[in-house]
């Protein structure tokens, strides 16, 4: 491990909170890619020389989700299509629920840089496993991304078109911060 031991907190003044979307089905070219920053959260990360005892803790409200940027598209996206986007994710999909992730082990990655953190992650009431690798360096850097598939937490991937066009199942989530 990279970063000194101890406890460390991370929220939206020191690091970000991000999911990345993707876009499929047979109109894919008139929906657009998102990135989505979450507003609150708070992550916990106690650090250890030894990975094992390495834990983290992550809580986020689920109606401060914003959507930042849409790529691809027809056209581009106004204010107003990101903010009813954004009202969307609160009113239908996430419901403005709490979301928490808790860490149950954590070891060396397979590249020996990396420390793979397995956990479980709660969303809409239901908690599932959730695995993915921590990057920490000699700078205090960290960054992470653990592919969330919608389905397996019981969210229907938007849709509209009569489904030619819908958000892929899986989501890209994303933290990148300083310690």
């Amino acid at each position: 491990m990279s970063v000194r031991s101890g406890t460390h907190q991370l929220g939206p003044g020191d690091a970000t909170l991000s999911v990345r979307t993707k876009r499929v089905g047979a109109a894919a070219k008139a929906g657009h890619d998102l990135l989505i920053q979450v507003g609150s959260w708070q992550g916990t990360l106690v650090a250890s020389d030894d990975t094992a005892e390495t834990s983290i803790e992550l809580v986020a409200d689920g109606g401060s989700l914003e959507v930042i940027e849409g790529t691809g598209g027809v056209q581009a996206l106004g204010d107003d299509d990101k903010a009813g986007i954004s009202q969307t994710i609160d009113d239908e999909i996430l419901k403005r629920q709490e979301i928490e992730f808790r860490s149950t082990r954590a070891e060396p990655g397979p590249d020996g840089e990396a420390i793979r953190v397995e956990g479980e992650l709660t969303l809409l009431g239901r908690t599932e496993p959730l695995t993915f690798d921590l990057v920490l360096s000699e700078d205090g850097a960290l960054s992470a991304i653990a592919v969330v598939k919608q389905s397996d937490w019981g969210i229907k991937p938007y849709t509209i078109l009569f489904g030619a066009l819908k958000v892929a199942d899986e989501v890209e989530v994303e933290v990148e911060g300083h310690l």
